[in-house]
């Protein structure tokens, strides 16, 4: 029987109140990568190491505890001791976070050690450096390919470019690049009026909902997947919000960095977050919430940046982002409009919904699965709490990818056993692991909303 028919209630509001994110100290008043305060809180239980998913399938590989708490206390006693070279191994799902029960802040600890490692201890003249540079920085090669995006689509997957890649570059060639759109996000936002042309369809909606005067407005972050590939989830994202008569802005921004935190590129992953809080904390002070799409971008907003930088206006950023449906079961009677909607057409269909690393370590990881429960046409099948194992930039990596698929077999195996042949997610690079691994078409959540209720 599927999970998707007796669900566990969930409390959006115990994922983000409104409070600020309170990030453990592990440099207080040093400079000198001093993190003995977080180790100390460690007492070696190695719960984080039985919940790595690639600890699970790399015997080598030392798990999260070594990476974290053990490299720090080697860092205290050694002043000769350097970050070993395994930290690039971890994927940074940050499920060892989640699984610490003594709060460890483990993905800080190893996110910094990635850092060091890289701007130390790497050649920065190396294949390697490189290809973790390119495919950290991937919106500098989408705004490049966006410019022919079917020049882009065929080449990049014509074969011998990709076993050039994989020669040269150590980029696997057993993957298809995503597609770019021929229209990014931004353009069909501008195409539609951008803000002033939201206001007034927002203002439009209220009225009929007999909210006239409420003030709702929402900033969004697209990230740089549904900007140059899929951005039929940020269209979603604007007419669903839309339909609830909130007003949509959608400002200046770059990456939200996650794919240079799983890099140790830190120093690109800052000059991206100075553009994105700038932005987006000027719109908080003038009312707005932050919106992700991508469960990863609201992470990176929400704990990543102030655990790793000290940008003025980020606190208040990280205490009012929001992941875009959760937002909505927050403030709105969502469940409720969809209980009374029916969906038809190819999104008529059963889902094998797979809820990612980022989305589990925000609380979220069973929302979609009650959301839907009850929309007539549709059937939200739970296919378990395993990792996809393409963690971003991870498993397009030659060397990982016979480790990321083998990290995400259970996943294959659950959605081959449920009921439809139609996968969904709120991760972009999960979406494309599912479908690498099982044919399927995959969908975000924010597709089904708006199948639902925009009318």
């Amino acid at each position: 029987m599927s999970d998707a028919e007796s669900p566990p209630e969930f409390d959006p509001t115990e994922s983000n109140t409104g409070e600020a994110f309170e990030p453990v100290d592990v440099f207080p008043d040093s400079d000198d990568f001093d993190l003995r305060p977080g180790s100390d809180s460690c007492y070696k239980c190695s719960t984080c190491d039985t919940n790595c998913p690639v600890a699970a399938v790399d015997d080598d590989f030392p798990g999260p505890k070594f990476q974290g708490p053990e490299q720090w206390r080697l860092k205290q006693t050694d002043d000769d001791h350097t970050v070993d070279d395994s930290v690039m191994d971890c994927s940074n799902c940050m499920r060892c976070d989640n699984a610490c029960p003594s709060g460890v802040p483990l993905s800080q600890m190893h996110n910094t050690a990635r850092g060091e490692y890289v701007s130390e201890q790497m050649s920065a003249l190396s294949v390697e450096y490189w290809r973790n540079r390119i495919l950290a920085n991937y919106r500098t090669s989408a705004w490049l390919a966006s410019k022919l995006p079917r020049v882009a689509n065929a080449a990049m997957n014509f074969g011998p470019a990709r076993w050039l890649l994989e020669k040269t570059m150590g980029i696997t060639s057993e993957r298809e690049f995503p597609a770019f759109a021929t229209e990014t996000f931004r353009e069909w936002w501008e195409r539609q009026g951008g803000a002033a042309g939201s206001k007034r369809r927002a203002a439009e909606q209220r009225e009929r909902r007999g909210e006239a005067d409420a003030e709702k407005k929402v900033a969004y972050f697209h990230g740089c997947y549904a900007n140059y590939n899929t951005p039929e989830v940020g269209k979603a994202m604007v007419r669903v919000f839309e339909q609830f008569g909130y007003e949509v802005v959608v400002p200046e921004q770059g990456c939200s960095g996650t794919p240079m935190f799983a890099n140790g590129m830190l120093e690109d992953a800052r000059r991206h977050a100075e553009v994105n809080v700038s932005s987006m904390s000027d719109l908080v002070e003038q009312g707005y919430d932050a919106i992700a799409s991508c469960t990863s971008c609201s992470m990176a907003l929400r704990q990543e940046y102030p655990e790793l930088f000290d940008i003025e206006g980020i606190d208040e950023l990280s205490s009012h982002t929001f992941e875009a449906v959760e937002y909505l079961r927050i403030h709105e009677d969502l469940r409720g409009e969809i209980m009374d909607a029916d969906v038809d057409g190819d999104l008529a269909a059963e889902f094998a919904y797979h809820a990612p690393c980022h989305a589990r370590n925000q609380g979220l990881d069973r929302q979609a699965v009650e959301l839907f429960g009850d929309l007539d046409g549709v059937t939200v099948e739970d296919v378990g709490d395993s990792c996809s194992g393409i963690s971003g930039t991870y498993g397009w990596k030659s060397e990982k990818y016979e480790k990321s698929m083998a990290i995400g077999d259970e996943m294959f195996d659950h959605m081959e056993d449920a009921e439809g042949e139609t996968g969904m997610t709120e991760c972009p690079t999960c979406a494309m692991q599912m479908e690498h691994g099982t044919g399927y078409d995959i969908r975000h959540p924010l597709e089904l909303i708006e199948a639902a209720v925009v009318e």
